[in-house]
């Protein structure tokens, strides 16, 4: 049993599991399903300032503090028990275009010459991290949710907003990928 949770789950399983997610919150609790709103319920929490945005009944929303909990708990003990040692297979061709930009030791799920403390001080690592994390921030606040709220709740509630929302992600998305990564990674 333990080596079928340790193997990646194929998407017919996986993702019906995580779109039933929506539908038991619904049912148990009358909840919306995203995870973008406990940063709002952190501020609201810690911050008790004159700020509109954060004046609201926060205790309202406290399940969701633990739905998130629950994920970080849930991300520790698969990263402490249930991790695979053997290196991430990587298509050759993706190694090769990697190596053109400097990347060339992929031994996890996050390049280090990327994605640690000694490349956060380059200008590639800046970007990467600091106006990366901006942007993410940004656009989930500007879309009124991040992804996971729009495309799992948001179009599972036959939302135009979020088939809008989502949309708009995917776009970024092959945008990002596609045109500015290469860019960034050339820095």
């Amino acid at each position: 049993m333990l080596e079928l949770i340790k193997e990646p789950w194929p998407w017919y399983i996986a993702g019906p599991l995580v779109g039933l997610t929506v539908p038991a919150l619904l049912i148990t609790g009358n909840k919306s399903f995203g995870i973008s709103a406990s940063l709002r319920h952190t501020c609201a929490m810690c911050l008790p300032a004159n700020i509109k945005f954060f004046k609201y009944d926060w205790k309202k929303e406290i399940w969701n503090m633990f739905f998130v909990f629950g994920i970080l708990l849930g991300g520790v003990i698969a990263f402490s028990f249930l991790s695979n040692p053997n290196p991430i297979i990587i298509d050759g061709n993706l190694k090769t275009e990697l190596a053109t930009y400097g990347v060339t030791e992929i031994y996890g799920m996050l390049p280090e010459q990327l994605f640690s403390w000694e490349s956060l001080f380059t200008l590639k690592g800046f970007f990467m991290m600091v106006v990366g994390g901006f942007f993410i921030g940004f656009g989930s606040r500007y879309a009124g949710g991040c992804t996971s709220g729009h495309a799992i709740s948001g179009l599972s509630n036959l939302q135009l907003p979020s088939l809008i929302a989502t949309c708009c992600f995917f776009v970024g998305g092959l945008i990002m990928a596609n045109l500015i990564l290469p860019f960034i990674l050339s820095l």
